[in-house]
């Protein structure tokens, strides 16, 4: 049927090219943001869980950079507990020194002074030994906490050592002295107990900075996994968007000239009233 009013072929023709279009804009969309599902519109229950996903790897940033601040805290604490244990080592030999009874008194004031000094020295390393606020060796500061997991309701302890003079671990005091063989004599036992403390303390530390560093290292890898995972479910395959960009532009002009063939079937009417 011939008629001017109505025209089938040139309205499937459209159909099809606004079809092609929209496939078109598609392919076009995800070649400039690189993502197949870049909105809820294109596919909401995968936007929905890229989004979630996407969330827990904001929130293990936020881990991670509290694991890095309690490390950071008690790497200084392991620093300065290393320092004082060389202080510890050099007041001993102080001490062994001094405790000669044959010194005259112008040597031992000497070694006293040498031995008072270092011990100024320890409460100078512990008053420093700060990271953002925290102290784990003056005894000020009991635990310190570092954020777990995305959900913020698990965490990492490190326990404080008291490394301070006259504290659990040094027994030294903040005014002990060689002034006398005496004294000499029984500071030497002071500091080897007190080193032996040290020691069993600066364990403890390094072992809870170890402990922080794996869990740091697993929290990167589960990021690193989740990042991946949200691209192998957004991300645009951009050789196979390449070769749909080629076919529909084909499809596209073929649409354009189909529709144009179909808009000239109504000048046919022309030549049946010639």
């Amino acid at each position: 049927m011939l008629t001017v009013n109505t025209n089938y072929g040139a309205l499937i023709a459209l159909q099809n090219l606004n079809s092609t279009n929209k496939s078109l804009t598609e392919v076009q969309n995800r070649i400039n943001t690189g993502l197949k599902v870049g909105g809820p519109k294109d596919d909401g229950a995968v936007f929905a869980i890229a989004q979630s996903m996407r969330s827990d790897v904001a929130s293990l940033t936020a881990v991670q950079s509290s694991l890095d601040r309690a490390t950071s805290a008690t790497d200084v604490a392991v620093a300065a507990g290393q320092s004082i244990s060389d202080l510890l080592t050099e007041m001993k030999a102080k001490a062994l020194a001094a405790s000669d009874g044959s010194l005259d008194q112008a040597s031992r004031d000497a070694y006293n002074a040498d031995f008072a000094a270092l011990r100024d020295q320890i409460a100078n390393i512990v008053a420093n030994a700060t990271f953002n606020g925290v102290n784990l060796i003056d005894g000020s500061t009991a635990t310190v906490q570092a954020l777990a997991n995305a959900q913020g309701d698990s965490f990492l302890t490190v326990t404080a050592r008291d490394l301070s003079l006259g504290g659990s671990n040094i027994s030294i005091g903040t005014t002990d002295t060689i002034s006398s063989a005496t004294d000499a004599s029984a500071m030497i036992t002071t500091v080897e107990n007190s080193l032996n403390a040290l020691t069993l303390a600066l364990a403890q530390l390094g072992t809870d900075s170890k402990k922080l560093g794996i869990h740091k290292g697993f929290v990167q890898k589960l990021s690193d996994e989740l990042t991946n995972g949200i691209g192998n479910l957004v991300d645009a395959d951009l050789a196979v968007e390449s070769a749909r960009l080629q076919a529909l532009q084909t499809k596209q002009q073929l649409g354009i000239q189909s529709l144009a063939i179909a808009n000239q079937a109504p000048s046919a009417v022309l030549a049946l009233f010639r």
